[in-house]
């Protein structure tokens, strides 16, 4: 495992990390259903690849829950990322997604992760959205903090977009910035680099674009890319599509760590054994590069 100091938390998190949306589990959304055994032989096998960074959400149906069961007892062996200003509504075959910037949203949210995964305490709390004048005015910043000062969360960062995170860079109180990044979605690549000169850790979600054209549920506005760039012929003998887009992902110079979600055990193998590859060669990361920005 290639590891990355997480900014300035000092945090030495492996650059692969794992997402957990997938385990979510029934009623939430999606055709992708994993079952409570299965999922607690997934997480095990995760931190025994050596991937030691968790990202969740109170919004990923059970997936906080199956953290608890599955490996609260293994609690140092990994860090652990959760996000608060989720007002999910559970409906009885679905959930609806919505965010709210309230206090007692975001209060509600973190003793509930806390008890649903069985821990003390969360390494990074993370905004699930939210532009710096909402936070600033409901008071959400100065309560992640209050949190931080009584040791219920280490550290704090924001989950966000291209939009809202010129201004959030601003306020200089966020310690990670998490956004999507990938050779077929490079719109926050110079972004990245500014937040990481400020001194924040960088998360990276989407590293490994679904899986780019062999993804299992095909997104075509990547394929498009993938195509329109000609990027299969920059594959190499034996590198696989998915290979080729998350290690130009682990590429990046901030990138410190990839937070790449699956519940496929042949995938996890290829993605641990792709990271620990590590970066893509000079001139083959300029040449992709070139051929997307053209388009």
């Amino acid at each position: 495992m290639i590891y990355r100091t997480l900014g300035k938390t000092g945090l030495s998190v492996t650059q692969l990390g794992y997402g957990t949306m997938g385990l979510r589990g029934p009623n939430t959304w999606g055709v992708r259903v994993v079952e409570d055994d299965a999922a607690e032989r997934f997480l095990n096998l995760v931190l025994d690849s050596g991937i030691n960074f968790l990202d969740t959400a109170p919004d990923y149906g059970v997936a906080e829950e199956r953290i608890g069961r599955a490996i609260s007892s293994r609690r140092s062996e990994y860090y652990l990322a959760t996000k608060c200003g989720c007002a999910y509504i559970q409906h009885e075959d679905h959930i609806e997604i919505q965010h709210e910037w309230r206090p007692d949203v975001v209060q509600r949210n973190l003793e509930t992760s806390l008890k649903r995964m069985q821990t003390d305490y969360v390494d990074l709390l993370q905004f699930h959205g939210g532009d710096a004048e909402s936070l600033q005015q409901a008071g959400l910043i100065d309560q992640l903090l209050r949190f931080r000062d009584e040791g219920l969360v280490r550290h704090i960062g924001i989950s966000t977009k291209l939009d809202d995170l010129p201004d959030l860079l601003a306020l200089n109180v966020f310690e990670t910035f998490q956004v999507a990044y990938s050779c077929l979605n490079p719109v926050h690549h110079d972004m990245i680099t500014e937040a990481a000169e400020a001194g924040a850790g960088i998360i990276i979600r989407g590293g490994i674009a679904h899986g780019g054209p062999d993804a299992e549920i095909q997104r075509p506005a990547l394929n498009d890319v993938w195509t329109e760039a000609k990027l299969e012929e920059l594959l190499t003998d034996g590198m696989t599509r998915a290979e080729l887009i998350l290690r130009y992902t682990l590429s990046h110079p901030h990138c410190d760590t990839a937070i790449v979600g699956t519940c496929n055990e042949v995938h996890l193998q290829e993605n641990v054994a792709a990271a620990a590859k590590g970066a893509l060669p000079d001139d083959l990361i300029q040449e992709i590069r070139q051929r997307v920005a053209a388009l």
